[in-house]
């Protein structure tokens, strides 16, 4: 494996550590998930599970996705995709109990900072994994696949699913909040001013 892979890999797996800690920090803050984060929290909600074990219900969703894709769009399953899933439950798990380490954690004059850390988190770790580009991560495969299928552009496919995302795991009984209504309408921008910022940085060609 030369160089160029090696960096590739080490920034993806910063990136995945990035956007796990960022989305145990937003859950455990409790101001709302962001619009992938809220369907962890509902499927952990729903299956009973306690809030350290929002790692685990990420697995699991991650792991049913994996299987969908394969199925309905092969072609964006690839390494990238396993490399993502399978440090990203217990870097949910590890960000969790960091944030609860934290001292005034679960005041208000705690959660306000720690949530935008989560989100700053989040945002970078997503860039970095965009900037590696080793492959896709399951929501993004699944956004792909529905894109394929109705034939519509990405990012108008990008703002449905997410917003179907926000009402499916509200429903499930996900942390829905003023973060949830901020990542929806930061998160894509944001992501793409600094994954521009990265490349340039990093004398790539790939935006």
């Amino acid at each position: 494996m030369n160089n160029r892979k090696i960096g590739k890999l080490v920034l993806a797996l910063a990136g995945i550590i990035l956007v796990g800690t960022g989305v145990a920090f937003n859950a455990a803050a409790a101001l709302g998930n962001d619009p992938v984060g809220i369907v962890y929290d509902g499927i952990r909600s729903a299956a009973h599970l306690s809030a350290q074990q929002l790692g685990m219900a990420s697995n699991v969703v991650n792991l049913v996705l994996v299987c969908v894709i394969f199925f309905l769009g092969r072609r964006y399953v690839n390494i990238g995709t396993f490399i993502y899933i399978l440090p990203y439950g217990a870097v949910v798990d590890l960000g969790g109990f960091v944030y609860r380490s934290l001292p005034f954690g679960q005041s208000l004059t705690g959660q306000i900072p720690g949530a935008f850390v989560g989100c700053l988190l989040l945002y970078t770790g997503v860039a970095m994994y965009i900037t590696a580009d080793i492959g896709l991560d399951p929501f993004t495969g699944l956004v792909m696949v529905i894109r394929d299928r109705v034939g519509k552009e990405y990012r108008i496919v990008k703002i449905c699913f997410d917003t179907g995302c926000i009402v499916l795991g509200t429903l499930l009984g996900g942390k829905l909040g003023v973060i949830t209504m901020i990542t929806a309408l930061t998160a894509g921008p944001v992501i793409q001013f600094l994954a521009e910022k990265m490349q340039k940085l990093l004398q790539t060609d790939r935006v």
